[in-house]
């Protein structure tokens, strides 16, 4: 199927990965998990400060892994949100000149009219097929709603 003959999806329309965001909950949950279990049976030679960080630094790496689980590109009427790990894009349809999908590339690469290139982690490339249609899906809306509407 060429990427032309894909139709664009209704809106609003959310692309997320769905291994990122399983091993990164999966490994949250485990890590949260055997933080708590630790703290509590750990030895007489720890206290309960000692218990608490243990637990609380369980918490933070479950925090930086939930930063990586959130990835996603959303799509509505105005425009598009690119949502990566620390930052937050919102771009209107006519800002929004096409996007990429690079064989061996970790994820797709959205292109502005500004100039600006940016990574869309939620678009990974690691799951091949289904990342293949999400981004022609996301092309067919750029071809329907942006004004340059070229993709690659």
């Amino acid at each position: 199927m060429s990427p032309e003959n894909v139709s664009p999806p209704v809106l609003p329309v959310v692309w997320r990965p769905r291994k990122g965001r399983i091993v990164a909950y999966g490994f949250a949950g485990v890590i949260v998990l055997g933080a708590l279990l630790l703290a509590i049976l750990l030895p007489p030679p720890f206290t309960v400060p000692d218990k608490i960080a243990m637990v609380g630094l369980g918490v933070i790496v479950a925090g930086v892994l939930h930063l990586l689980g959130r990835c996603r590109v959303e799509a509505d009427e105005r425009g598009i949100t690119v949502v990566n790990p620390l930052r937050v894009h919102r771009y209107e349809w006519s800002e929004v000149l096409g996007v990429s999908l690079i064989v061996n590339e970790p994820w797709a690469k959205i292109d502005f009219a500004d100039g600006v290139t940016i990574g869309a982690m939620g678009l990974q490339g690691s799951e091949k097929n289904r990342t293949v249609r999400q981004v022609r899906e996301l092309a067919a809306l750029i071809r329907e709603r942006g004004e340059a509407g070229e993709t690659r």
